[in-house]
């Protein structure tokens, strides 16, 4: 009876593991719908709306479970060059992984060519989720990505941090009153 009941506690475990492992790896994504005109936009240098940018094979997943499981994957035939006379660079030089079975994103590929200067990193859309910023790559050949990354705000309200007054409140807050 003993090795029975051991035998059951392994399998219960190993089903658990792998039931685990799937909705990590591909259970919480979907496929992001095309928005033609919308999908890759950057934020102009004076301010204001982010604008979107000319692109072509636009292919995005994303997950409701995190706001920062977004990763996209474009083309278009601007130049980092052209893009950085117009739109805000970001400071974020490396991507979030994406899972990898997502083939057009890789993540260390796309830090060694922001490392190397061979793409540069703009701000596309400040906090598109609380404390969130959406972060665009365009390297020299012509591909683009799309991740999401905390800021600084974010950063102090997910490891408890005192957020401050140069944040803005929280959506929560905001609803309790």
């Amino acid at each position: 009876m003993g090795k029975f009941l051991s035998l059951i506690l392994i399998l219960s475990g190993l089903v658990a593991g792998g039931a685990m492992y799937y909705l990590q790896v591909y259970g919480f994504y979907e496929d992001v719908e095309l928005q033609p005109g919308q999908d890759v936009m950057l934020m102009p240098l004076g301010g204001g709306e982010p604008l979107p940018i000319r692109y072509s094979d636009f292919e995005a997943i994303d997950a409701d479970s995190s706001p920062i499981r977004y990763r996209a994957c474009f083309s278009t035939e601007l130049k980092p060059e052209q893009l950085a006379q117009l739109f805000v660079l970001s400071d974020q030089k490396q991507p979030r992984n994406a899972p990898g079975w997502f083939d057009c994103f890789d993540a260390e590929a796309i830090g060694q060519a922001l490392a190397e200067g061979r793409a540069e990193s703009f701000l596309s859309v400040k906090n598109i989720s609380y404390g969130v910023d959406r972060i665009v790559a365009v390297t020299d050949a012509g591909r683009g990505y799309v991740w999401h990354e905390l800021n600084d705000c974010g950063q102090k309200a997910y490891d408890g941090t005192v957020v401050g007054e140069e944040c803005p409140p929280r959506p929560e807050a905001v609803e309790g009153n």
